[in-house]
């Protein structure tokens, strides 16, 4: 059994971290204060080829795996501990290869491409104000007219990446769930690519806008509204009433991704207590790292990141067996366990590690100008929900684990 990464691994996760050191690290809290990535930082990222990586060369992806994608985003959120870039990475790397799985031949080409190179924003739009983990409790409506155009009608909420779609890049589209039938249930969702930016064009009956949020300030989070949106048919992702389904795969894609944007966090924010730790003296001019009230709760952080790092991996491993390596005997649902161990894990050592950053700090920790608060809320974010709460997880790994005739949603 090797835990070890295979050198070529090793230099890609080498060459993108000599990448973002020089180009993101210097300006992540910059970005946090202003609210905002700068649109040629995504430009470079993109032909860096930090996008699109497990999508094939022949549809403008990288043609890696998404272990090369967990380890691309691992080092974003580590240049960025406030995680917002993190996130912009690891959706616009899960959610293009569903729309490679399972979209349009025509539909493929138009957005893939630009994903991949940095000129396109393809995210998730699922939750609604009625809640975001009832995926198949959803309202927002389909509807076919006359013409074979789809009519979709209803909102969502707490979506990330929404001026960056729509006001910075060339093309802005998400995987949106909505109903194409009045029967309730998972059984009545589609899925759609919906292009809500093209060049600065916007389809009728489409509105967004912005919402206010504490922490990972750099990518927006906001709303969008349809009243009567027209949506052409090839934009269909898969068939109609495959839309739950599809979207659960994709879940557990960016799942794995998210796991990896919190370790890369909290590598960050152990790194960053243990050099305060040495640097600051007190009581004679001793370090409080000497003192075990200081060194014993990074010592604790520095082993559960150890495990969770580990598990992370093996999500993005066999994420490549189902997917990438095409291995027998194993479905896309295999994924749902490993990725959902993931989070847990991952998620609840990051908001650790921020919080033992946080108290090695002190004081100053409450400060804006020692920025640490900063990877505090920015993993705060995934801790109460984003990309599925924790009891979720939870839910998930019971169910997979004792059996769904016994865990009952």
């Amino acid at each position: 059994m090797d835990f070890e990464l295979s050198q070529d691994e090793k230099l890609f996760k080498q060459s993108v971290h000599e990448f973002l050191s020089k180009e993101l690290a210097p300006i992540w809290s910059d970005m946090d204060a202003k609210k905002m990535i700068p649109t040629d930082l995504i430009h470079r990222m993109g032909e860096q080829g930090l996008f699109a990586i497990p999508v094939p060369e022949q549809y403008g992806g990288q043609g890696g795996s998404f272990l090369l994608a967990a380890l691309a985003v691992e080092e974003v959120a580590y240049n960025d501990p406030a995680v917002a870039t993190a996130v912009f990475t690891l959706l616009n790397n899960a959610w293009p290869y569903i729309l490679y799985l399972y979209g349009n031949e025509e539909v493929k080409q138009e957005i893939l491409p630009l994903v991949g190179r940095g000129r396109a924003f393809f995210g998730i739009a699922s939750t609604e104000p009625t809640g975001g983990s009832d995926v198949a409790g959803e309202r927002t409506s389909a509807v076919k007219d006359a013409n074979g155009i789809y009519r979709v009608s209803g909102e969502k909420v707490y979506i990330s990446g929404v001026r960056e779609a729509i006001e910075q890049l060339d093309l802005g589209s998400w995987y949106l769930i909505a109903r194409t039938s009045p029967e309730p249930g998972h059984r009545a969702l589609t899925g759609f690519a919906f292009i809500g930016n093209y060049r600065g064009k916007r389809p009728e009956g489409f509105e967004y806008s912005i919402l206010n949020t504490i922490g990972r300030h750099a990518i927006s989070t906001g709303t969008l509204k349809f009243n009567g949106t027209p949506v052409e048919s090839r934009y269909v992702i898969g068939q109609e009433g495959r839309g739950f389904y599809i979207a659960m795969e994709g879940f557990s894609l960016a799942r794995v991704l998210v796991s990896a944007a919190n370790i890369g966090a909290a590598q960050w924010a152990l790194e960053t207590a243990i050099s305060y730790a040495r640097e600051r003296k007190l009581f004679g001019d001793k370090p409080i790292a000497s003192y075990q009230g200081v060194s014993f709760p990074i010592a604790e952080v520095a082993s559960k990141l150890e495990a969770a790092r580990l598990l992370v991996y093996k999500a993005a491993q066999v994420a490549d067996r189902i997917y990438i390596k095409k291995e027998a005997g194993l479905r896309p649902h295999d994924l749902d366990y490993w990725a959902s161990a993931a989070k847990i894990e991952a998620v609840e050592t990051a908001l650790n590690a921020a919080e033992v950053l946080m108290k090695t700090y002190g004081a100053l920790a409450y400060t804006e100008e020692a920025n640490v608060f900063r990877n505090l809320l920015g993993v705060l974010s995934y801790f109460v929900g984003a990309e599925g709460t924790q009891n979720i997880m939870r839910y998930i790994v019971a169910r997979e684990l004792i059996g769904k005739d016994y865990v009952k949603g």
